[in-house]
């Protein structure tokens, strides 16, 4: 089983926030694959479906980012799972709009939801970090990631969500670089005549 997580803040006001964007990413893979109907659990709203040979349960937090593994830590608890069984989806600063990258452990890097996940988990859980672009100065920062998306974005951001959900079932088999590739690949396909290559991916002990 995976718990699948997407990171944001509760509540109309923020639905639209770059900040959000770990939660829209969730709410499209649990649209495309037909999970079943949310419901409150675990601090949360949480669905259940299949992506792959693997069940999956889709988690929102609803404790407000800086909270968020509260919320993580009782369900992974509740479901007995390791924290490679988690993935996060979460917004990143240092990568342009529309880029991705995945990664299993390391530091929170700013991120105050992940690291409230690693107080609770540790570190070794599964990150998908979802590009919002930087504001180019450091001042601007809070007013940029709790601003909201707008219309301009929807020419990156629609197809962005989309392709992630696609290739969602990737994530089910364990082939998160290969999910990652497919992403990258659909969205900037190579020239024409040059095949990109996916990297192989390595056993998880």
């Amino acid at each position: 089983m995976i718990l699948l997580v997407g990171l944001g803040n509760p509540g109309a006001k923020y639905a639209r926030n770059r900040h959000n964007i770990g939660f829209m990413a969730v709410d499209v893979i649990v649209r495309r694959h037909s999970f079943l109907p949310e419901r409150k659990a675990f601090q949360g709203l949480i669905s259940a479906g299949q992506l792959g040979p693997e069940k999956v349960i889709a988690l929102k937090p609803q404790t407000f980012m800086n909270e968020s593994g509260r919320s993580v830590g009782e369900a992974m608890r509740f479901y007995k799972l390791e924290p490679k069984d988690v993935v996060v989806f979460y917004d990143e600063l240092d990568l342009p709009p529309g880029k991705l990258r995945v990664k299993t452990g390391g530091g929170a890097a700013g991120h105050n939801g992940i690291r409230s996940i690693m107080a609770h988990i540790g570190p070794d859980f599964r990150r998908i970090r979802l590009g919002i672009g930087h504001p180019g100065h450091k001042e601007r920062v809070l007013g940029h990631v709790l601003g909201d998306f707008t219309r301009s974005d929807e020419p990156w951001l629609i197809p962005f969500l989309d392709i992630i959900a696609d290739e969602a079932p990737l994530i089910g088999e364990n082939k998160d670089q290969t999910f990652a590739n497919r992403v990258h690949l659909t969205l900037n396909p190579e020239p024409e005549g040059r095949e990109g290559k996916a990297e192989p991916e390595k056993s998880r002990k």
